[in-house]
């Protein structure tokens, strides 16, 4: 009787040891050993793949994998395919190995979303180069990282060969990521030297079948620091020769390397205008030395330097006048607002602006600003309303989206949420932000509904009870999270150094004024907010008409970015007849209300998802909840000693005293 119980006890624990799990299968939850019947016209490593993806994971009619190449009618050109269903067979054409591949990802996709294929589907990627960023250092740290060390183990390769590397590929192949920057923006010449190559190279041949063209970001004093010259000037004769030789070499070791990424005379990194040159200048020698081997250049556009004036205007001031000076395999690579990755801002003007250079956007998949991943909130909406923006450069209709894509080269970039954690982004949340981006730079004009929808149903359930509640706070959590950080248009209220939890009343001495909160929100007795109209800074300018007439008017401003353009009175009457200040304040408390809605939503999910996630994610929501009252309290109670306004009392109460508020300080890093 006692063997009886033992084991009834060991089956009734069995299916919670067979289910819970960590998270690091990501959205790739595929049944196994399907034994489909798959062919293929052709082989190759990358169309291998292709095959064995769907022999194991494919539980319909027989697959065919086509290699076409040519069939321009069909649009099935480099990384596009087209999916068919013949009654009895499936079949799959591309004009490429890697466009193969991503068909059987896309069926493989439909599988799992429960979608029929019963029509012709064809898709091409609007952005030829989606590539992510990965802000890791030389020695594991990384910057701006919320989910473990690096992914690369730099002491160990070449000879040792993470299985991670594999699984992080195919990860992104599955949702067409085709590039990645290794390391650091702020990046370490050490990177140039050969015994690193080497070990980009082990990489490189490890990602290629996977489709990933691999970049470095580089220092631009290298030819200094590493290369014994005694200056980097970008017209020193030995400087341009010394990148030719570099780039030589790197070539000879990764035919298909892709180029060079760029950050240069900003925030103390080193560039061309430390010898009196151009970022025209600088970005063109190293554009010379890739051209001949087919790579490019991409430079980014946030230069944050001592100025002034209003840091919103730098980029717009420092690139407009080299407009059309720039090599054409150069690529200027711009912040998706004129700020820093806040949790909302305006489209930076120079999308729209920029006429005779090529720009891309750079989005960022780490949550520096919107609660380091520790606070779920979804992205997609947040660069939806950016790729939908309208420049009016020529005229309506010059979407952002437009404009960046329909170029002679064409890219984007997202800096990475990943690193060594089992669920590779720290929160199983976060990992939706990851696969948002490759879906829209795939195409940014699917919807963030739908790209919620693959993403649950993928990663959790397909049931409907779980997926319509679930999706609608995922849509719902980045308006939220503006809502108790930064409504209204505020920006930069985070805390010193770590960006994580608010502290608006914030001074550190000697410290530049553009560092700080109180530089962007300018709160006073008058009111709140950056007065950036023709009477104040005029940024307004920076913008086409008729954005600039329309920001620059507080009344047909867009109330969300109110207080980015306009230092407004706390009793400037609302469109809702409410005085500005109690706006800001039913702001402030509806992201608590919103967030307290998403706990019990939350809650009654538990039966839909394995135990280890369940908790994992309810202990995210508490977080976000003790966080979202927070910001609200220090916010708002700091707001006050200015507006000196009873805070409206059908609202939640402060919980915290803005004295207590203002004791704490996070020893909270900026890498893991």
């Amino acid at each position: 009787m006692k063997q009886i119980v033992y084991i009834m006890f060991f089956l009734w624990l069995l299916p919670a040891a067979l289910f819970a799990e960590d998270g690091s299968r990501l959205w790739l939850r595929y049944d196994d050993n399907c034994n489909a019947q798959v062919t293929a016209n052709r082989k190759s490593q990358t169309i291998d793949i292709a095959v064995n993806e769907l022999k194991n994971h494919w539980k319909g009619v027989p697959v065919s994998l086509q290699r076409i190449v040519g069939i321009k009618e069909n649009k099935i050109i480099d990384e596009g395919f087209t999916i068919n269903n013949n009654g009895g067979k499936i079949t799959i054409s591309a004009s490429s190995d890697i466009g193969l591949l991503y068909g059987a990802y896309h069926v493989l996709r439909l599988q799992q979303a429960n979608i029929q294929i019963d029509k012709t589907i064809s898709e091409q990627p609007k952005y030829d180069r989606r590539i992510l960023n990965h802000w890791d250092n030389l020695d594991g740290a990384v910057e701006r990282g919320f989910a473990g060390r690096s992914l690369w183990q730099w002491d160990e390769l070449p000879a040792k060969l993470s299985p991670r590397y594999v699984e992080y590929a195919r990860a992104n192949a599955s949702i067409g990521i085709n590039g990645t920057v290794l390391n650091n923006v702020n990046a370490s010449p050490d990177i140039l030297k050969t015994n690193y190559l080497q070990k980009v190279k082990a990489l490189a041949d490890l990602f290629r079948p996977y489709g990933i063209t691999v970049y470095l970001s580089v220092n631009f004093s290298s030819p200094k620091m590493i290369g014994g010259l005694p200056t980097s000037d970008p017209l020193d004769k030995d400087v341009v020769n010394w990148w030719k030789s570099k780039v030589d070499e790197i070539y000879a070791l990764i035919p298909d390397f892709g180029g060079f990424l760029v950050k240069a005379n900003s925030e103390g990194q080193p560039g061309p205008m430390d010898f009196g040159r151009t970022h025209a200048d600088g970005a063109n020698v190293l554009a010379a030395a890739l051209k001949p081997h087919g790579g490019i250049v991409m430079w980014r556009a946030f230069v944050y330097n001592p100025t002034g004036n209003d840091r919103a205007k730098q980029a717009y001031d420092e690139f407009m006048p080299l407009d059309g000076k720039f090599a054409d395999n150069v690529i200027i690579q711009i912040k998706n607002g004129p700020i820093d990755f806040q949790p909302r801002e305006p489209f930076s003007p120079l999308f729209g602006r920029l006429r005779n250079t090529l720009v891309m956007p750079e989005l960022q998949i780490t949550q520096e600003y919107t609660g380091q991943q520790r606070n779920p909130v979804y992205l997609a909406p947040m660069w939806k309303e950016f790729f939908d923006s309208d420049t009016y450069s020529g005229g309506k209709g010059a979407l952002v989206s437009k404009i960046t894509t329909n170029q002679r080269i064409n890219a984007i970039a997202g800096v990475a949420n990943i690193g060594l954690d089992s669920n590779w982004c720290g929160s199983d949340f976060a990992q939706a932000n990851w696969y948002a981006f490759g879906r829209l730079a795939w195409n940014p004009n699917s919807s963030s509904g739908q790209i919620a929808d693959e993403w649950l149903k993928q990663t959790f359930t397909d049931t409907e009870h779980f997926i319509i509640p679930v999706k609608q706070m995922m849509l719902d959590s980045w308006e939220a999270c503006v809502n108790y950080m930064t409504p209204l248009g505020l920006v930069h209220l985070m805390a010193w150094e770590h960006h994580y939890g608010p502290e608006p009343w914030c001074e550190i001495p000697n410290a530049r004024a553009d560092w700080l909160p109180k530089y962007y929100h300018k709160a006073d007795s008058a009111g709140l907010g950056f007065d950036r109209t023709i009477a104040g800074s005029n940024f307004v300018a920076q913008y086409h008409s008729p954005l600039n007439e329309q920001f620059s008017d507080v009344k047909t401003c867009p109330e969300k970015f109110l207080l980015f353009f306009h230092h407004v009175s706390w009793g400037y009457a609302m469109k809702d007849g409410r005085t500005m200040w109690d706006e800001l304040c039913y702001n402030y408390d509806a992201g608590v209300q919103q967030v307290r809605a998403f706990q019990k939503i939350w809650d009654r999910m538990e039966s839909y998802v394995d135990a280890q996630r369940f908790s994992a994610v309810q202990a995210e929501l508490q977080i976000q909840m003790h966080d979202a009252i927070w910001w609200k309290d220090a916010c708002l109670l700091y707001f006050q000693t200015f507006s000196k306004r009873p805070i409206p009392y059908d609202i939640e109460r402060p919980v915290y005293q803005l004295n207590d508020l203002k004791k704490i300080k996070l020893d909270r890093k900026n890498h893991s």
